[in-house]
């Protein structure tokens, strides 16, 4: 049983709907803050002024609140790395786990091995002279 569920977890349909869920949750803060703390303040902060209502106890008198936005930028930045990390390290554990052997470098082009057999001819001529 629990080798199946682990099985499942593994998949990649359900890893991939956990990283939207997780990468979609972080993004939704950064549109929240966005709204919250730097375009609201934009457009209320004249009309507040005009209705004289400058002693608001939530009204913060600098305007934007920038570094909350930063910070949800930040935050965002970490767990988009660490989930990256996290499915790298997976697929690097499934493909050794399967035995699958790393993939052979392709051959060059033709040209390169004509160059290179051309090469080694005369590097054997200048041995025989």
């Amino acid at each position: 049983m629990l080798k199946e569920f682990k099985d499942f977890v593994m998949r990649g349909n359900v890893v991939d709907l956990a990283v939207g869920v997780i990468i979609g949750g972080a993004f939704g803060a950064i549109v929240n803050s966005l709204v919250a703390d730097i375009i609201t303040p934009i457009i209320l902060q004249p009309a507040l002024k005009a209705a004289g209502a400058a002693n608001i106890a939530s009204w913060n008198p600098g305007g934007m609140l920038l570094g909350k936005f930063v910070s949800s930028v930040i935050s965002f930045t970490v767990i988009a790395f660490v989930l990256f990390l996290i499915i790298k390290g997976m697929n690097a554990a499934t493909k050794k786990k399967e035995g699958i052997p790393p993939e052979a470098p392709a051959p060059p082009p033709s040209d390169i091995q004509l160059l290179t057999e051309i090469r080694d001819l005369l590097k054997k001529e200048e041995k025989i002279l």
